[in-house]
């Protein structure tokens, strides 16, 4: 009877235990409090229960109301206060203990060595009256954390026994410094050697991009186990060897959950989006890694509208996002100006307390910046507690590209006003404001102070902004000898800024110039091409425009086509010149625009044909005008955004003179307020007017 009663005690210590490894901790204390008779194995079992639910001052309350304490009690609190992270109230426990073991010491210098205070570990180390072999592994793994390797062989050869673990320790510590060659030697001289150890010399040389000699060591390893495989598919994926990647793949006698999420990175990496969703499609299991890999993917890649739509399945499944998944939403919301969904995601973050952060505020301003939202992007750094560098830059970027050059300075003045260094980054920021609202004078002086009142030093980003703004304002010349002034070698966006501003101004011989400079550094790049086109038919040149594009031909020169969407109800509607892909609400779409075309004729707005590019008739063009992408998508704004909201459009290039005129007469004539993001920058049009005050 005795015996049956000290198993039934045990096994309810044991059920108590798994209920709280298991999440469960209030039927664990039911378990507990069942009990007639409470030993202190399950006082210790429920006190640890509650310090592995996070719940540590229910556990030292428990701890306080025990009726005896044992050692093992009181290293229990020890190891749950440093579990949580509660390293004070750990080392007040050790202090206030009437008998310490060596597990006791042992468990605080864990404590320090986890929080990165190993200077703290090593002093309390030297003073413990006895050691074992985990002590000394446990302070050999904290010298190696801080890279500590000199330290830690000595540490090493002081062992009075050198177990397995802390031979392996010792060789990955050398593999960290990257002293492979001591590693090997350390791995080779390994009486015994297990599984962790062989994985930690290959994950070694995969680290150090030895990828083909942790190959051989990988084909002589005596027994693999997921780990193993893992690492050495590891090697191929980063270093971009991607068929080797897959033949390894495909050898894998059980292919994890990890080794598949680091086949999708890599494939994704390489380009081979396809690839990499045959894969995520087909495992049976996923984890959260999984989704974000898949995400992170799309993103990086530039299929944003297949990110949001997994981003929505995974959310539909009950997978909750982690941090880098919703930070690769963020960045698709940004390029797709998805307002609403960028909103779902602040609230997670919120919800998440990921919002006081630095970097993700960062985020956060530039996707309400190129969502069109202003206010919220101001309201974002507003709150954030503490500003580094990146925000300013991202605040003052913002005020820039929405045209409000006036309060992108006055946000650069506070900068400096605070002492806060400004950066390159910066000064893009403020010329950029400059160039986009006119502001000529102030921006030729910022750019005389970069270097002698900022010690900043002026790059080519930054003649780039002075090109742009000179050419703005007609100085073509002054951009030209700027150009040939320059101490460094003038690149694509510099010629790039110099052309468009040829196209505004039409001076067909200096574009002549600046295209011929741009084909030799971007043969590929249809933009000079295009320009020069636009110039030519604009002058009524045909015949040279039908040879340019002769050339791009024969080049093999595609043109980017022009494109524009809007978001409705979190979906993305994407629209191109002409009927070619006719939307499915076409005869709706078509409706309003005909409907427009009356108001707008109402109010005087003539079609401005100089903007077809095509050697034909009047009656054409005008129809041509008419079915641009960005009407398109205003005019389905129209139909479908509420009237009191703004209605938000994007465009991938830059939006045409006349479809910049007609949108200021539709804000006037239906009383929207219309936001366009172009290429270049943001135009809000309202009441016939725009911010950019027709200077872009």
């Amino acid at each position: 009877m005795r015996i049956l009663f000290i198993h039934c005690r045990t096994y309810c210590s044991n059920l108590i235990t798994r209920h709280g490894r298991l999440g469960q901790i209030h039927r664990a204390r039911e378990i507990f409090d069942s009990l007639h008779q409470k030993t202190i194995v399950s006082w210790n079992s429920i006190v640890a229960c509650y310090f592995n639910n996070n719940q540590p001052y229910e556990a030292r309350q428990l701890f306080d109301e025990m009726p005896e304490r044992t050692t093992v009690s009181y290293n229990g609190l020890i190891s749950g206060y440093v579990k949580n992270g509660m390293l004070k109230e750990a080392r007040c426990v050790f202090d206030e203990m009437p008998e310490r073991n060596v597990v006791s010491w042992t468990a605080m210098i864990r404590g320090y060595v986890e929080q990165g205070l190993v200077s703290e570990a090593e002093s309390l180390f030297w003073q413990m009256p006895e050691r074992n072999v985990v002590s000394w592994t446990v302070m050999l793994g904290g010298l190696i954390k801080e890279n500590e390797v000199d330290k830690a062989r000595r540490l090493f050869d002081a062992m009075p026994v050198k177990d397995v673990v802390a031979k392996t320790s010792m060789v990955g510590g050398y593999c960290q410094a990257g002293r492979l060659t001591e590693a090997r030697e350390l791995f080779d001289e390994m009486d015994e050697k297990n599984v962790v150890t062989w994985t930690t010399m290959i994950s070694g040389y995969v680290q150090n991009q030895r990828v083909d000699v942790a190959r051989k060591l990988f084909e002589v390893m005596p027994d693999k186990n997921e780990v193993s495989w893992t690492a050495m598919l590891m090697g191929y994926t980063q270093s971009g060897r991607m068929d080797e990647a897959m033949e390894l793949f495909n050898a894998m006698p059980y292919k994890s959950v990890v080794a598949c999420n680091v086949m999708i990175l890599g494939l994704g990496q390489n380009g081979d989006v396809g690839k990499a969703r045959k894969i995520f499609d087909q495992m049976r299991e996923k984890d959260v890694a999984t989704w974000s890999a898949m995400i992170k993917t799309y993103e990086r890649k530039g299929f944003e509208l297949e990110a949001l739509s997994l981003f929505t399945l995974m959310q539909t499944q009950g997978v909750r996002p982690n941090f880098p998944c919703l930070i690769s939403v963020l960045s698709v919301c940004s390029s797709l100006a998805s307002l609403d969904h960028g909103r779902e995601i602040h609230a997670q973050l919120v919800k998440a307390l990921f919002d006081t952060d630095v970097y993700v505020g960062s985020v956060l301003i530039t996707m309400y910046v190129k969502c069109g939202d202003l206010v919220k992007a101001k309201s974002v750094f507003d709150r954030s507690p503490t500003k580094d560098i990146v925000m300013w830059n991202s605040i003052i970027t913002g005020y820039a590209q929405h045209g409000l050059g006036e309060d992108a300075l006055e946000i650069f003045e506070k900068l400096c006003s605070l002492g806060i260094a400004a950066d390159n980054v910066t000064f893009v920021g403020v010329l950029s404001a400059c160039s986009y609202t006119g502001k000529i004078e102030e921006g030729r002086e910022m750019f005389e102070l970069m270097k002698s009142k900022y010690s900043v030093d002026p790059k080519t980003v930054h003649y780039a902004c002075m090109v742009d703004l000179l050419g703005r304002v007609g100085r073509l010349q002054e951009a030209m000898d700027l150009i040939n002034k320059m101490p460094m070698e003038a690149d694509a966006i510099i010629w790039g800024s110099l052309m468009g501003a040829c196209r505004t101004h039409m001076n067909l011989e200096m574009a002549e110039v600046a295209a011929k400079k741009l084909l030799q550094l971007e043969p590929w790049n249809s933009g000079p091409y295009i320009l020069l086109s636009n110039i030519y038919a604009s002058k009524g040149k045909w015949a040279a425009v039908t040879e340019l594009r002769k050339t791009m031909r024969s080049q093999n020169v595609k043109k980017t086509p022009g494109c524009s969407w809007i978001v409705i109800d979190n979906e993305v509607h994407m629209f191109r010149g002409g009927d070619s892909r006719p939307h499915r609400e076409q005869s709706l779409i078509v409706g309003m625009l005909e409907y427009l075309r009356g108001l707008l004729t109402e109010a005087g707005y003539a079609p401005d044909g100089s903007f077809v590019l095509h050697d034909v008739d009047e009656e054409e063009k005008v129809h041509s005008l008419g079915y641009h992408s960005e009407k398109l998508a205003v005019a389905y704004g129209l139909l479908k955004v509420p009237e009191k909201m703004p209605i938000r459009i994007m465009k991938n290039l830059r939006v045409c003179g006349d479809c910049h005129s007609a949108i200021k007469l539709i804000s006037q004539v239906t009383g929207r307020e219309i936001i366009v993001r172009d290429a270049n920058r943001f135009h809000h049009f309202k009441d016939g007017l725009c911010s950019c005050r027709d200077y872009w």
